[in-house]
């Protein structure tokens, strides 16, 4: 029997999946346990479901000297530093697909509600009544129909930002570290530069990986290069972006808007963030809807259960951790 450790609260069924097969789960329903805490909470674990806001570090791991996978809830693992976790011959896994069309989905949301200035309407609307229909409203915003977007990482869920684009019969532009040509005829969609993508764009949606190399990617610099009524919104990771710098180049109308879901110091958010009405703030809520949730679930439990099997799990992130396995 071992031991499976869940740092959030959990479907029952996929519990249930987990006793099934023999093993013992412990789930920690409350916030987020510090490092120290989730060490003697996790005691004895071979099995580790973690959320993004568990930071996995090689002491953590030093502290679980049973464990053998550790399951992200979600595609990007910049919460577990893997190369620690691979010289343990720990296996990380995520859960990539499954939440690809929900994150799209929000990317959309942000960016309609950006640009017509939804949430402003609404807060007003609450706040002061329906003020009768006037041919030049208060919340005048912008076209999204015909206009361009630049997508910036054109992975799974890039390029499901794109599909929805063809939609609103926008010119497609798109940045990514390889240039994906089998999918530019199909999504319509242009390979340029970050810089000329930053220039042309209208919209523009961050949809990449955070990795040293993309960390701070916009920051003054590339902000400056966008256009007075551009917008941009960011379903990937917090940091890529220069919080800072956003928030000023947002506050002098060098850019007309943005739609967030990621901040670079989760869970704080800029202060002068919060008291912008041309940005609109959600919580980390890209996969937040039940269908995908129970994917993601589904998915981890798929990793973990494979992994105490001896099996290769999935959505195995680091192949080398499972390459350089010692035999059972």
């Amino acid at each position: 029997m071992a031991k499976v450790v869940i740092t959030t609260k959990f479907f029952p069924e996929e519990i249930e999946r987990i006793t099934r097969e023999g093993h013992e789960v412990r789930v920690h329903e409350g916030e987020s346990l510090e490092k120290a805490k989730l060490v003697r909470f996790a005691k004895d674990a071979e099995a580790l479901i973690v959320l993004l806001s568990d930071r996995i570090d090689e002491e953590l791991l030093q502290g679980l000297p049973k464990l053998r996978i550790v399951a992200n809830l979600g595609v990007g693992v910049d919460n577990i530093d893997l190369a620690a976790a691979t010289r343990r011959g720990i296996l990380v896994t995520n859960t990539p697909d499954v939440l690809t069309e929900a994150t799209a989905d929000l990317a959309w949301a942000l960016l309609l509600a950006v640009a017509r200035r939804i949430t402003e309407a609404d807060q007003d609307l609450r706040r002061e009544g329906f003020p009768g229909w006037t041919f030049l409203p208060k919340h005048l915003g912008v076209d999204v129909y015909g206009r361009t977007i630049g997508i910036v990482g054109f992975g799974r869920i890039g390029q499901a930002v794109a599909r929805r684009a063809q939609g609103f019969s926008m010119r497609i532009l798109y940045y990514s570290r390889t240039r994906k040509p089998e999918k530019e005829a199909t999504l319509g969609a242009q390979y340029v530069s970050l810089a000329e993508l930053l220039r042309e764009s209208d919209f523009v949606v961050l949809s990449l990986p955070l990795t040293p190399q993309t960390r701070h990617l916009l920051g003054e610099r590339e902000l400056r290069l966008m256009k007075r009524e551009a917008i941009l919104v960011n379903v990937a990771r917090g940091p890529i972006v220069d919080e800072g710098a956003l928030a000023q180049a947002l506050k002098e109308g060098r850019i007309l808007g943005a739609g967030l879901d990621v901040f670079e110091r989760e869970p704080e958010v800029h202060p002068e963030l919060l008291s912008l009405k041309n940005v609109v703030l959600t919580p980390h809520i890209g996969s937040a809807t039940w269908a995908t949730r129970r994917r993601m679930a589904a998915l981890a439990v798929d990793n973990v259960l494979a992994a105490l099997r001896g099996e290769q799990p999935p959505t195995l992130v680091n192949k080398e951790a499972w390459t350089n396995r010692s035999p059972a």
